[in-house]
């Protein structure tokens, strides 16, 4: 890799990606009409053991019906420890979603055993891997499985894991949690690939989950992992560029381009090549999430 900031190839917002259990048809009936970006249809936790066989088939079929609109479909997968694994991962290849997630990914030699493992089983090239980063080890070699392979594009934090792992309590703000926050997202970046942050478990907890979403924002997550279609509206808002900010991009870059060389300075402030970057990615986003 160079030292340069890889461009992130993703051009789909994934501002919220809620969680459905393969299992339950009316909630993947009711998935249709929610307004999040993607879907995982879960075969893993959200799913007891006697009803995975029903769940993948479940899964397959909501994948393949064509009743979903624009959002962007994903199949969790079980893990590659897990007795169910080679078949969720034949019936993935069959149905060809948008991406496949893997839990617990701990190592680059992982990803390119899963990416091999794709091809063996005949996952179309369009489906792309998802990564969970759920343990302190992941955490720390985060930047090494990122940049594994140009097939995984998104990582996924896996928050109640890593709580689990590094044996401490869900706390407000996460105090707990910030470096390997932090340490994923940089991660991220340095191999040009999308992040998501962890779930909030609290349905209830709306004040708390917004200051969740801002937090994330914030750190630089690209959306947020969901469980309740309650937290779909904070998500899509808290992870869009307000109208204040396109607007502020929109004249940036209007003062820029209209400059005859010299010093630019737009609301006060010199602007600089970098400046101009960041209101085009913004820009970028705010049209992305208009043509949704």
């Amino acid at each position: 890799m160079t030292d340069a900031t890889p461009e992130i190839k993703h051009s789909r917002p994934l501002r919220s990606v809620l969680y459905m259990p393969s299992s339950n048809t009316r909630a993947l009936e009711k998935a249709k009409t929610i307004t999040a970006d993607a879907l995982i249809l879960d075969l893993e936790d959200a799913v007891a053991p006697d009803a995975k066989p029903e769940a993948r088939e479940n899964a397959a079929a909501a994948v393949t019906s064509g009743e979903y609109g624009n959002k962007y479909l994903t199949i969790r997968i079980n893990g590659t420890d897990t007795e169910w694994h080679a078949d969720d991962l034949a019936a993935a290849a069959k149905a060809g979603p948008d991406a496949i997630v893997v839990p617990k990914v701990n190592s680059p030699q992982q990803v390119l055993d899963l990416v091999a493992a794709f091809e063996k089983a005949g996952v179309p090239e369009q489906t792309k891997l998802w990564a969970m980063i759920e343990s302190p080890y992941a955490i720390l070699h985060a930047e090494e499985i990122a940049s594994a392979s140009e097939r995984l594009t998104v990582l996924v934090l896996g928050t109640n894991d890593l709580v689990k792992e590094l044996y401490v309590d869900h706390v407000p703000a996460r105090a707990n949690l910030v470096t390997s926050l932090q340490l994923a997202v940089l991660a991220a970046r340095a191999s040009g690939k999308i992040i998501l942050d962890g779930v909030y478990n609290n349905v209830k907890d709306a004040d708390g989950y917004a200051a969740e979403v801002e937090q994330g924002r914030i750190f630089g997550f690209d959306g947020k992992t969901l469980i309740h279609p309650a937290q779909v509206e904070g998500a899509n808002a808290g992870f869009a560029p307000s109208e204040q900010a396109v607007a502020d991009a929109r004249g940036l870059i209007e003062t820029w381009e209209a400059s005859d060389g010299g010093v630019v300075t737009y609301n006060g402030k010199m602007v600089e090549n970098l400046h101009v970057e960041s209101a085009r990615r913004t820009l970028s986003i705010a049209e992305a999430i208009a043509a949704l």
